[in-house]
């Protein structure tokens, strides 16, 4: 496996995506389709531009590989590797003109990403993790990426997406934990994950993810010496309820809680 090229690739993805996607943002006349059938789950042709033009680079660099992204579904590869894109995670930020959706590039094989990239487009923040990298490049300039450590739950800091957090159950679950950390904030989407990454917080706990929600956070966090699971301690890369913690002491204090959830 040629990591350098792999790693030249991801960035080259994420530069063909800030290229698409900057324009969309905060830009007059921006509307979204709806793509659930009850709820809200929106699609902008922001995604879509997006997603196209990180395949188009794809099929330039890598086109043995196989593809897994959000709007476009699968492409079929011959490497047993393959390409997981979300174009924009957090459309609903993205659509709302917070700068805390991401661009999601992952790269994996049968056992689950060996590789991600969480890029943050306006503000310029890149996040990488995977074959020997744990790194961010930014507007402070670079340097390597590293988890918090352990940490008692009393004293962590926890991150999800949605109050609500799925069922009516998965709700109660993570209201259990918030009632025992120091601090709970909402909102930041795929964000959350690289703030853990970096060692701003110890917690982001969700549910109800899918593939290309995660797969590029997980490898970001576990390069920087993280924990991902799911809410029963096993693998989180197909997605689901996610624990991502920045030590086995809040995650295992967190599993405890998460993990009474049938």
């Amino acid at each position: 496996m040629d990591n350098e090229n792999i790693i030249a690739t991801a960035h080259a993805v994420a530069d063909a995506a800030r290229a698409a996607v900057l324009p969309y943002f905060r830009s007059e006349g921006l509307t979204a389709d709806n793509k659930a059938g009850q709820g809200f789950d929106p699609v902008t042709e922001g995604d879509r531009a997006t997603e196209r033009a990180m395949r188009d680079v794809l099929a330039q660099m890598r086109p043995q590989d196989g593809i897994l992204g959000e709007e476009y579904g699968t492409q079929p590869g011959e490497s047993g590797l393959t390409w997981v894109l979300d174009p924009i995670d957090g459309t609903r930020g993205f659509m709302s003109g917070t700068p805390t959706w991401g661009v999601l590039i992952a790269l994996s094989d049968d056992n689950g990403p060996i590789y991600g990239v969480v890029d943050q487009p306006y503000i310029g923040e890149r996040f990488e993790g995977g074959l020997g990298q744990a790194r961010v490049i930014g507007p402070l300039g670079e340097r390597q990426l590293r988890v918090r450590g352990d940490s008692p739950l009393g004293d962590a800091v926890l991150y999800t997406t949605f109050p609500e957090v799925g069922t009516p159950e998965e709700g109660a679950a993570f209201k259990e934990v918030a009632s025992k950390v120091k601090l709970t904030r909402y909102g930041m989407d795929c964000y959350a994950y690289a703030l853990l990454a970096a060692g701003q917080i110890d917690l982001v706990i969700e549910s109800g993810l899918q593939i290309y929600d995660i797969q590029a956070p997980l490898a970001v966090i576990e390069a920087a010496g993280g924990i991902v699971t799911n809410w029963q301690g096993g693998p989180a890369h197909q997605g689901g309820r996610i624990l991502a913690a920045a030590g086995r002491q809040q995650h295992d204090a967190a599993l405890e809680i998460l993990s009474r959830v049938a």
